[in-house]
């Protein structure tokens, strides 16, 4: 249904671009003042008559939308395995449920290996006989729409302190940020395996960030908000001061990380003592 919403964007787009019409000024063009602008246009009656039938086919995906993002929040509160994955950075409902409609039985995978051959994001071997094996991009088999939720958290984990921001850096350094993406989604793979077959909560959890998530899934869900001076589950993430001391243990985390990669990391080889060695002296 989103992409279904995509393309009837594209379409309108493309009438306004067939008939020579200026970029809209305001941000979202389906936004209440983008048409606004959008009806001061002059196109063809035709033309017009095909953008109102978008709108309102629009306006219908939007309640359908509604719906089931209520049905999938309602279904996800008293899920173990999904308030499991919500503990990570960088994960929130949508992929979460989306990962888990795509696993099923964590069980059906013996190791973290399998999970990623699952989503496609292991890498492709070229070998020949007994020759040297070559890797290259990654396979991109199987379920492709959860690969790609997984890539987006990754995207998500990349800008926010932590270990997954450290590994980051360290590998978009050698390789550039898209790979470095999509080795974040692999190492999201991999601990969302463990966390699941060990029915245990990330270790670097942020507990307000994490009510966070959770309030806005009960709200998704149809429950009432909550009015009175008693603060509820999500006032920790509110407040600065708290979010700001998660933030720095967060952080810590990430210098923790990176010292101890540092330790583990080979150094060039002193090409000088290699000479002297080889000559024997």
């Amino acid at each position: 249904m989103v992409r279904h919403r995509t393309r009837i964007k594209n379409e309108v787009h493309a009438i306004l671009h067939a008939n020579l019409i200026p970029r809209c000024p305001h941000a979202d063009l389906f936004s209440r003042v983008g048409r606004a602008w959008l009806l001061q246009q002059p196109l063809p009656d035709d033309e017009r008559a095909a953008i109102e039938r978008h709108i309102r086919e629009l306006d219908r995906l939007a309640q359908d939308l509604h719906a089931l993002d209520k049905d999938i929040a309602l279904d996800s509160i008293e899920d173990p395995e999904i308030a499991h994955l919500l503990t990570i950075t960088g994960i929130n409902l949508t992929v979460a449920a989306g990962i888990m409609a795509a696993i099923g039985d964590i069980t059906r995978f013996s190791s973290p290996q399998k999970l990623v051959s699952y989503f496609g994001l292991n890498p492709r071997v070229r070998q020949s006989g007994l020759g040297i094996a070559h890797h290259g991009r990654i396979s991109k088999s199987g379920r492709s729409h959860a690969r790609a939720m997984l890539v987006e958290a990754a995207w998500a984990a990349a800008k926010a302190p932590g270990p997954l921001h450290a590994f980051f850096v360290r590998v978009r350094a050698k390789r550039g940020h898209q790979i470095a993406a999509v080795a974040v989604a692999r190492k999201l793979t991999v601990l969302c395996w463990h966390l699941l077959t060990k029915d245990t909560d990330y270790r670097w959890i942020r507990p307000a960030l994490v009510a966070s998530k959770r309030r806005a899934m009960e709200l998704k869900s149809g429950m009432p908000q909550k009015k009175g001076n008693q603060p509820g589950s999500a006032h920790a993430y509110n407040s600065k001061i708290l979010r700001d001391q998660e933030m720095e243990i967060a952080r810590h985390a990430e210098w923790a990380y990176e010292q101890f990669v540092a330790q583990w990391q080979t150094r060039p080889k002193d090409k000088v003592r290699g000479r002297l060695k080889s000559a024997g002296l």
